[in-house]
């Protein structure tokens, strides 16, 4: 896991995804990719007068993205990482994935209060099941991500949980200690096969397992997050499909929506 790939943009999250990109490439000894995308702006109608107000738009927007670029970039140039940059305009997330393809993890944010744009949630869900690459979210106020704390993975034993414990060994295998939590009835191999790929690895994680009583699997696992504020929970995103998911209220929604602590995604 040495390429970390890192959304840049003038928004709620940036801080956070910026702190967090950081302490994540240190960490690996890797290379932090910037990817400074300026959304499009989209007024409705057909009005010439619209399209004059889109052009005016999107001068202002660029404006700010530019002075946005500034100051970013002279913090990198202080920092104690290998870093490049990239320019685009357009799509969030079919930009980061067509840029993810040499990256080993995307860092993003969970949705951000107030529903204020862009809609973090959405991109994630977008990129996690497009680029084929894991996912860090963070919260908007985190204050960097603790890359040696505490690890919990969300164990179901579905392939997208499999799949995602796999592409993160190198993250785990910095953590200070590594559990996994295993909710209700699996839909695969049980969390002590998880836990013996894991130790061949060199990582040796304990198993919990929870009974979610009248709970959902989703309110579950956001209690244990707030009980233990682990320093990052790892999930399968998407385990039914993404229609149901959204029928459902599924776990990867609740915790894009509710989690307190940053959660690593993949599909």
């Amino acid at each position: 896991m040495k390429n970390v790939l890192l959304l840049i943009h003038d928004d709620a999250g940036e801080e956070a995804r910026l702190q967090a990109a950081l302490d994540i490439t240190r960490a690996v000894s890797g290379h932090l990719t910037c990817l400074d995308i300026v959304q499009l702006p989209l007024l409705v109608g057909a009005d010439y007068m619209l399209a004059d107000a889109e052009v005016a738009l999107l001068a202002s927007v660029r404006e700010r993205e530019a002075e946005n670029r500034g100051r970013i970039m002279a913090r990198l140039k202080v920092e104690d990482v290998a870093w490049d940059w990239a320019d685009a305009t357009g799509d969030i997330a079919g930009l980061l994935k067509a840029e993810a393809s040499l990256t080993d993890i995307i860092v993003l944010n969970t949705a951000f209060a107030d529903h204020v744009p862009p809609d973090m949630r959405a991109i994630v869900s977008d990129v996690v099941m497009r680029a084929g690459k894991p996912v860090l979210a963070v919260p908007q106020e985190a204050h960097g991500f603790d890359v040696r704390g505490q690890a919990l993975i969300a164990w179901n034993g579905a392939p997208a949980i499999a799949e995602t414990l796999r592409t993160t060994i190198p993250l785990l295998a910095l953590a200070t200690g590594v559990t996994i939590v295993e909710i209700g009835q699996t839909e695969g191999p049980p969390a002590e096969e998880a836990a013996t790929y894991l130790s061949r690895h060199g990582i040796h994680a304990r198993i919990d397992r929870e009974v979610p009583l009248e709970w959902t699997v989703g309110d579950a696992l956001l209690a244990t997050c707030r009980d233990r504020l682990p320093a990052y929970c790892v999930i399968g995103a998407y385990g039914h499909s993404r229609l149901r998911e959204r029928m459902i209220g599924g776990v990867t929604r609740r915790m894009l929506a509710e989690s307190p602590v940053p959660v690593v995604l993949g599909h």
